[in-house]
């Protein structure tokens, strides 16, 4: 006659209803391990000294930016290495980008990393550069985007972001979003980029 008694671990194993339970129950209690500290943690991300949400033209030269999918071979993150620091300047941090909704970090790059581009052109470069990149770098294999000079902006657009992004917790006034039609009144999307791609880095930390 068998004396073995089935142990309490050996019966969850027998029951597989049981057992599924428990699993959703850890992997519950598993995520929320991982997942609650992180939303605190981004909660207290403050903004770097002097980064404030887009004012209306850069927003709009962002919007651009990514509707013409320049983070596909430009990305916005440098990493602590030191090549990379010594070519592009200080490492990207998270103070940076408290207002980028979505993040322009990207992943790859074809052309150099955009993060510090702020102050390195001239308006002109980048102008010449964005309608034709070969006349400036004539190794170039980037596209030209000639009908962004030639495409006006809209200020009820522009406004209506920056009033959504304020529902997201932006800190715009009510003065911003008023202002906005006219700041980018008679405006291309030549003039919003080149604004946006001038404001990149410009509140970063000095130095590697």
């Amino acid at each position: 006659m068998s004396t073995h008694k089935p142990n309490p671990h050996e019966k969850i194993e027998k029951n597989v209803g049981l057992l599924v339970v428990l699993i959703a129950v850890a992997v519950s209690f598993g995520g929320l391990a991982e997942i609650v500290p992180l939303m605190y943690q981004a909660e207290a991300i403050k903004p770097l000294p002097g980064v404030k949400p887009y004012p209306a033209l850069e927003l709009a030269g962002r919007d651009i930016y990514i509707r013409e999918g320049c983070y596909n071979c430009h990305s916005q993150m440098i990493r602590t290495l030191r090549f990379e620091t010594e070519r592009y300047g200080h490492y990207s941090m998270a103070g940076e980008s408290v207002y980028d909704r979505p993040f322009q970090w990207g992943s790859k790059r074809t052309g150099p990393d955009l993060a510090r581009v702020g102050g390195r052109y001239s308006d002109d470069w980048h102008r010449t550069h964005l309608l034709n990149p070969r006349d400036v770098v004539p190794e170039s294999n980037m596209p030209s985007f000639t009908w962004l000079a030639t495409n006006t902006l809209d200020g009820a657009t522009v406004q209506q972001h920056m009033r959504a992004l304020k529902r997201l917790g932006d800190p715009y006034t009510d003065a911003d979003l008023a202002d906005a039609p006219a700041a980018v009144a008679g405006k291309t999307e030549l003039d919003a980029v080149v604004a946006y791609l001038q404001q990149l880095g410009k509140h970063a930390p000095k130095g590697g």
